[in-house]
């Protein structure tokens, strides 16, 4: 995987189309839309790195090479794909109490059927997170809390709409903090 800065995610996709021109059969594909001007590419590691030589012939200011273990959100994630699918078919899920936003299709639902369907389809489809964050604004959401290790994501909220709060939860004590003020 690599990260694309400077580009658009339609130039991503006339950069991943060009890199595979070459060689069919392997993968490159557009991983993430993370936020304007930053584009995350997966596949074969020969293509990735075609497609990083042609961002910079079409203007990308950098990319960056991502230590990764595997080929996230790309076709190549297929097997993974199946296991999950097979491991929630078996799973009884309610209808969710808070709608779950999917980066699949950057919209929400609560439906049990869906919310297994977006998390399948999330192992091997593009993160549509730019797309995500203004789905929420338009659904008026103003707060927005990344809960995890990192502030990577609450970064790209900020580029994504400087209007939206966002704030990083990380450890043990900002969490049981964070749920009191919810």
């Amino acid at each position: 995987m690599a990260a694309l800065l400077g580009l658009d995610v339609e130039e991503a996709q006339a950069v991943v189309i060009e890199a595979v021109r070459s060689n069919p059969d392997e993968i490159c594909a557009v991983a993430n839309d993370n936020a304007p001007g930053q584009v995350v590419v997966s596949g074969h590691h020969q293509a990735i790195e075609r497609a990083i030589a042609i961002a910079h012939e079409r203007g990308a200011r950098r990319s960056i090479i991502l230590p990764v273990s595997a080929p996230f959100h790309s076709p190549l994630m297929a097997p993974v794909a199946g296991v999950m699918a097979k491991a929630l078919g078996e799973m009884a899920l309610r209808p969710l109490v808070v709608p779950m936003v999917a980066n699949v299709s950057a919209s929400a639902t609560s439906d049990p059927a869906e919310v297994k369907h977006q998390l399948v389809g999330q192992v091997t489809a593009m993160v549509r997170w730019r797309e995500c964050m203004q789905y929420l604004k338009t659904a008026e959401v103003e707060e927005v809390a990344e809960i995890g290790t990192g502030r990577v994501l609450t970064g790209l909220c900020r580029r994504i709409d400087p209007n939206l709060s966002a704030r990083s939860v990380c450890t043990a004590a900002e969490v049981d903090a964070f749920i009191k003020v919810l």
